[in-house]
C-alpha cells in the first residue's frame, strides 16, 4: 500500500464538497475544455457485438503521433462518457499518448434505444466483449482499462476474466472502485440521505425512459418508479435478470473477501478513505495481494480528488500516470527479456 499524494488545501477536505464538486456543472465544463484543448480525433462508435448487444462509445486517438497504448475508461453507475472524470482522464491520457475509448454501459448516456434489456452490474460478459472489440480498433497496441466507482469494478472483474477470455489486457486502474455491493447498500442507507437520492432520481428516470422506449417489454407501473433503492433493486433481479434473489445479485459482482487474490493482470486502485459511497475499510484487506497496488489517501471523498478552484483533480492525473508506469515497467522487462535472449545467442 503506497502513501498517497494527494493534499488538498483545508477548505477541500472535507468528503461530501469533494464528492458532490465532482459532479458539479463547473467540473463538467473543465472536462469539455479539456477535451477541447487537446490535439485528438474523436470518432462516436457503435460497437455491434455477440447476442446482438449495441454499445456506444467515443474512440480518441492523439493526433501528435501513433498512439502507444489503447486505454479503455469505463464509467460509474448512471455516469456517462461525457463524466467530469472521463472526459478530464481522457484529455491527460490523450496528452500522454494513449488512444482512449469511452465506452457507455448499457442504458447510460442517452443510449436506452439500443437495447431491448434493462442495465445490471452483472452484465459483465458484454464489457469483455466490448474490450475485445476495442482491442481490434487498435490492432498491436497493448490494452489497459480504467474505471470510476462501478466501473472500477467492472475493471476489476475484467482482469479477473482477460486470461479465460484470451483479452490481450496489460494492467487495469480503478479509483473508488465498489468492492462489496451488500454492505455498500447498507452503508448508504445509514448514510447521508442526499447520496440515496440522488441515484434513487437517476436511476428512476433511466427506467422511465426505457419504459417509453420499449412499453411492449417493461410494463411496470409508476409505483415500481417510486420504490426505495433496496426493494427496487430487488424488483429489477426478479423481473431482469437470472438471479433468484437480491443477496445472488450482490454475490454476482462482489470482489469482497479473496476475491482478488486470484488476479493474475496487475491492478492499481486509488481510494479515499472518508469515501462516503463506498466503504473504506475493506481496501487494506486486498493491499496484501500479489497483483493489487493500492494507494490510499486521506481524504477525496467519492471520485472527488480534486485539488485547487480550477476543478483539476488528482485522479486522473493519477490514472494517466500508473497506465504510463504500466508502459515502462512492460518495456523493462521486454528489454531484460531480450538480453537474456541475446545472451543465450551469444552462447
Amino acid at each position: 500500500m503506497r502513501p498517497s499524494r494527494f493534499r488538498p488545501p483545508d477548505w477541500l477536505r472535507n468528503p461530501h464538497l469533494q464528492s458532490v464538486l465532482a459532479s458539479s456543472p463547473l467540473r463538467a465544463a473543465r472536462a469539455r475544455q479539456r477535451l477541447h484543448q487537446v490535439a485528438a480525433q474523436h470518432t462516436p462508435t457503435l460497437l455491434t457485438l455477440p447476442g446482438g448487444v449495441r454499445l456506444q462509445g467515443v474512440a480518441s486517438t492523439p493526433r501528435a503521433r501513433p498512439p502507444r497504448a489503447t486505454v479503455l475508461l469505463l464509467h460509474g453507475w448512471e455516469g456517462s462518457i461525457h463524466s467530469s472524470y472521463m472526459g478530464l482522464t481522457a484529455a491527460r491520457l490523450l496528452r500522454r499518448g494513449f488512444a482512449v475509448f469511452r465506452l457507455n454501459f448499457r442504458d447510460h448516456g442517452g443510449t436506452h434505444h439500443l437495447n431491448e434489456g434493462l442495465f445490471h452490474s452483472n452484465r459483465l460478459d458484454e464489457v469483455v466483449d466490448a474490450a475485445r472489440a476495442v482491442a481490434a480498433h487498435w490492432p498491436g497496441l497493448p490494452l489497459l482499462a480504467a474505471g470510476f466507482s462501478l466501473g472500477g469494478n467492472f475493471a476489476l472483474r475484467l482482469a479477473l476474466r482477460a486470461p479465460a477470455a484470451g483479452l490481450p489486457l496489460r494492467r487495469v486502474v480503478a479509483v473508488c472502485p465498489l468492492l462489496d455491493p451488500a454492505h455498500t447498500m447498507d452503508c448508504m442507507e445509514q448514510g447521508p440521505a442526499l447520496y440515496m437520492r440522488y441515484f434513487e432520481r437517476k436511476w428512476r428516470q433511466s427506467l422511465a425512459r426505457k419504459r417509453a422506449l420499449f412499453p411492449q417489454i417493461h410494463a411496470f407501473d409508476d409505483a415500481v418508479l417510486r420504490l426505495p433503492m433496496r426493494p427496487l433493486t430487488a424488483w429489477m433481479v426478479q423481473h431482469a435478470t437470472d438471479y433468484p434473489d437480491l443477496a445472488a445479485y450482490f454475490d454476482g459482482y462482489s470482489l469482497a473477501g479473496d476475491r482478488l487474490r486470484a488476479l493474475t493482470v496487475p491492478a492499481d486502485i486509488l481510494m479515499a478513505a472518508d469515501d462516503p459511497v463506498v466503504p473504506s475499510e475493506a481496501f487494506p484487506h486486498i493491499a496484501g495481494f500479489a497483483n493489487v497496488h493500492l494507494e490510499l489517501a486521506r481524504h477525496g471523498g467519492h471520485c472527488g480528488f480534486i485539488e485547487r478552484p480550477s476543478m483539476d483533480g488528482y485522479a486522473e492525473r493519477w490514472v494517466a500516470a500508473r497506465c504510463l508506469a504500466a508502459l515502462e515497467a512492460s518495456a523493462v522487462e521486454s528489454g531484460a527479456d531480450s538480453e537474456q535472449e541475446d545472451d543465450h545467442a551469444l552462447a
